[in-house]
Parts: C-alpha cells; structure tokens; sequence
C-alpha cells in the first residue's frame, strides 16, 4: 500500500515541511523556494558560481540564475565573473543580503525548534536516519 511506502512518505513529508517553512520566509521577505535556497546557501558557504549552487540545492541551472537575477535586482546579491573561469559567474550577498539572512537565520532556528518539538523524544534519532539517508 502506498501509505506505507517508505520513498512515498519522506517525500509527502518532506513537501509538506517545506510548503510550512516557504509560508514563513515568503511572508517574512517575499522569497520563493528557489531564492530562499540560493540565499542560504551563500549565507553558508559565502560566494558560489551557480554552478557550484546547482549541484547542492537540487534545482536546475535556469532556476538558480533566475533566482539569482530577482534577488539581484533586489539588491540582495551581486553577480560577478569568476577570475579564473570567465564562463562561470560568482554570486554573493551584498550587505543587505547579509542582514536578510541574520532575520531568516532567526525564523529558521524557531522553524527547526518546532520540528523538533513535533518529533518529541525521537528528534534525535530521526536526524540521524536522515544523516544516513542522506549519505
């Protein structure tokens, strides 16, 4: 039965949580889930080619540079060339972006907490099958 097929159900569950998290930062800043996901990762790994955003926040090319050009216009990152690759364009927060990811940082601290308020005593547990999940 589907319901309890285990693909199926982390699927469900994971669309479900972030349809309840892209609530919070759209209402917060007007972000889409492809903007809210190039920021976070900038925020993390400081400045990124589009490639390199890509390959670890599982959206396509176009999507990232689409992304990435609302949130330039916004003036929430800069777009530059790579100096050692004229092919590949770096992307970075400007200082205003900077400042939108401290309040999201915050948002999303109190998003996780409820999670692992929800998950009660298995909190623990649950991260670490997702860890291994994850590989």
């Amino acid at each position: 039965m589907l319901d309890e097929f285990l693909p199926y159900r982390l699927s469900v569950a994971a669309t479900e949580v972030s349809r309840r998290f892209a609530a919070r930062y759209a209402a917060e800043a007007g972000l889409s889930i492809p903007e809210w996901r190039v920021l976070a990762h900038l925020g993390h790994s400081g400045a990124a080619s589009v490639r390199d955003i890509t390959a670890k926040v599982s959206l396509e090319k176009s999507i990232v540079s689409r992304a990435a050009s609302r949130l330039e216009d916004r003036g929430i990152l800069r777009k530059s060339a790579h100096d050692g690759d004229r092919r590949l364009i770096v992307l970075e927060l400007t200082e205003d972006g900077t400042a939108l990811m401290a309040r999201l940082a915050e948002l999303a601290e109190a998003f996780q907490a409820e999670l692992r308020h929800q998950l009660g005593a298995d909190a623990h547990r649950f991260e670490a099958a997702l860890k291994r999940l994850a590989g």
